[in-house]
């Protein structure tokens, strides 16, 4: 009976201590991250309209980031974000003739986004005390909430003012490359660092192909960030 006991009590244990090994490697890290950016834009047009990047705007994001680790070195990762996007471009508006010279206009774009990140996180093992290297690979599903043109949220003369948000399209999307390290300061928290780019999928506007009056414009964003983020 005794060793029936024994027995029973090193198998608990044994099973008590691989489920805290496996609880160790597996389970969901809630943590709020910001992400201060270099935004610029990419262009599909015609040659003639001369589409250009004047210069990048300083952007970025902030919110919650939930990494769920189903293994040790790997975690399926998504959270909730504010994101602000878009760069200040030049185009040709209007050919030149003999008697007229070319009209280049300036557009500061500025759109923002409710992003829904979807990606894979891979780990590796500690490359110092209590330091891992990460990599990101993933998507980001983004919903415009807001928008404005130039520092405006309208556009067009005083008699016929429109809502920026007519000008871009609600539905974005992205594809995001990253690495960062991420460093343990306590038992349940951490603190991470890297940098990531977010390369635009699909075309944000709907104002320039009837304004300049060609089906084939298409205007993407471009994203480099640093992210920061502290999770608990």
């Amino acid at each position: 009976m005794k060793k029936l006991t024994l027995l029973a009590s090193f198998v608990f244990a044994a099973f008590f201590s691989q489920a805290q090994d496996m609880e160790s490697d597996t389970g969901l890290e809630i943590g709020l991250k910001v992400s201060p950016a270099i935004a610029t834009n990419r262009f599909q047009a015609p040659s003639r309209f001369k589409f250009e990047n004047e210069n990048a705007k300083l952007r970025g994001s902030f919110g919650l980031v939930l990494d769920y680790f189903f293994g040790k070195n790997y975690a399926f990762n998504t959270g909730l974000e504010y994101s602000v996007k878009g760069g200040k471009i030049t185009y040709v508006s209007s050919q030149a003739t003999d008697s007229t010279a070319e009209a280049k206009t300036t557009d500061e774009l500025n759109i923002q986004y409710l992003a829904i990140p979807l990606g894979i996180k891979l780990y590796t093992n500690e490359v110092a005390t209590d330091t891992r290297i990460y990599f990101n690979l993933g998507t980001s599903l983004n919903f415009r909430i807001s928008s404005k043109i130039n520092g405006d949220n309208f556009y067009g003369n005083n008699n016929d003012e429109i809502k920026a948000n007519k000008r871009y399209n609600f539905f974005e999307a992205d594809a995001i490359i990253g690495a960062g390290a991420e460093w343990q300061l306590g038992t349940n928290t951490k603190v991470f660092g890297g940098l990531s780019y977010h390369r635009g999928l699909i075309d944000i506007d709907r104002y320039y192909e009837k304004a300049l009056n060609d089906k084939k414009i298409a205007i993407r964003n471009n994203t480099f960030a640093l992210d920061l983020g502290l999770k608990f």
